[in-house]
């Protein structure tokens, strides 16, 4: 089983979301804030999971989901923003969206059926299969939001 990737996803969702809660200003984004302390290694090394996050996020700054001024060593991103991109399709309403939002006024049936909710409840709910499905989607260019 390929668990690293479903920390990726992990990883992934908790970092944008981070941004997404700041957008549009820009903030320091810590790997520790995404999941916790870990010890470095006997070197004083960041231990694999920590290096993992920050590879992640370094991945969604290359894909174009975010930017970033430089790193702190290996603990954060300085400067960190959505971009364009990433910003649309969180704020984009999910195909996921459970249908008991449909009765919501329209600018709570916006938030509570936007992609970034969804993301947040599978986070919350700690439901990983959910949460793999709902970044494939996002990550996805074809991603289409309901009307």
């Amino acid at each position: 089983m390929d668990l690293q990737i479903d920390d990726f996803y992990r990883d992934a969702s908790a970092g944008l979301l981070a941004l997404y809660q700041a957008f549009p200003r820009k903030i320091t984004l810590y790997v520790e804030d995404l999941i916790g302390h870990e010890e470095p290694d006997e070197f004083g090394l960041p231990s694999k999971r920590h290096q993992s996050c920050l590879g992640a996020l370094i991945w969604l700054a290359e894909e174009g989901y975010l930017r970033y001024e430089n790193t702190l060593q290996f603990q954060a991103l300085e400067q960190a923003v959505l971009t364009e991109k990433a910003f649309i399709r969180l704020s984009a309403a999910s195909p996921e969206s459970p249908s008991a939002v449909d009765a919501l006024p329209p600018s709570i049936r916006r938030v509570q059926g936007s992609f970034a909710n969804c993301l947040r409840m599978a986070l919350r709910d700690g439901d990983s299969e959910r949460l793999a499905q709902l970044a494939r989607q996002l990550f996805c260019d074809g991603l289409r939001a309901k009307p």
